[in-house]
């Protein structure tokens, strides 16, 4: 691990401690996030930092509301339950100082013009479609700056849990960039414990090495 400890300080963090997030680091957290590798180089990432406590908590409670309305209308209590038990998942960002939006921009995969063209099925453009690279630049971004915010001294926790309130958080934060869609959030903060991971796969699990 000689060089790459930096990897190893990034954890899941949900709670944060009231200590603002410094405007210098922010901006150098930012900066790291925007020299991920890109598809075509487009770069098609977006991101809304949301620094204002009430917004913030504003955002949270459109969760809570919009699970409470899906969980109104499912057919079954125990289902609906469950859904509401976890929201609190979906809001732990509520406690951090600053909050980040992440939208994703359209993206056409090479080839797929080409398959539509030649009349490919619709398997074959699925597949395609199912790697999904626009949305892998901005994962890799989303990985930048977690790993320079750990470096930093800050926590992050990757979100895609409030998703199902995507469009009522975009309209709240007035977010209406043609062609971008919500990807993830991540709220940013000193972390109020102290982080540590899970167990990982086992390397041989998950590598194939071909000679």
């Amino acid at each position: 691990m000689k060089n790459l400890e930096f990897i190893y300080k990034r954890h899941s963090i949900r709670k944060f401690t009231e200590e603002e997030v410094k405007e210098e680091d922010l901006k150098a957290i930012m900066e790291a996030a925007i020299q991920a590798p890109s598809g075509k180089h487009r770069q098609n990432w977006h991101f809304v930092i949301v620094k204002n406590k009430e917004k913030i908590e504003g955002i949270a409670k459109l969760i809570e509301e919009k699970n409470k309305k899906i969980a109104d209308k499912l057919p079954d209590k125990e289902w609906a339950d469950g859904f509401k038990k976890f929201v609190k998942y979906a809001t732990i960002f509520r406690t951090a100082p600053v909050l980040v939006i992440v939208y994703a921009g359209d993206y056409i995969p090479t080839g797929l013009k080409e398959f539509k063209a030649i009349g490919a099925s619709q398997e074959e453009i699925d597949a395609l479609n199912k790697a999904n690279p626009g949305l892998q630049g901005v994962s890799a971004a989303i990985e930048n700056l977690m790993i320079s915010a750990g470096e930093l001294g800050y926590g992050t926790c990757w979100m895609t849990s409030p998703n199902y309130a995507a469009k009522e958080i975009s309209e709240y934060v007035n977010f209406n960039k043609e062609g971008y869609y919500l990807a993830a959030l991540t709220p940013l903060g000193v972390p109020a414990t102290e982080g540590k991971s899970p167990e990982r796969k086992p390397l041989e699990e998950v590598i194939t090495v071909i000679e």
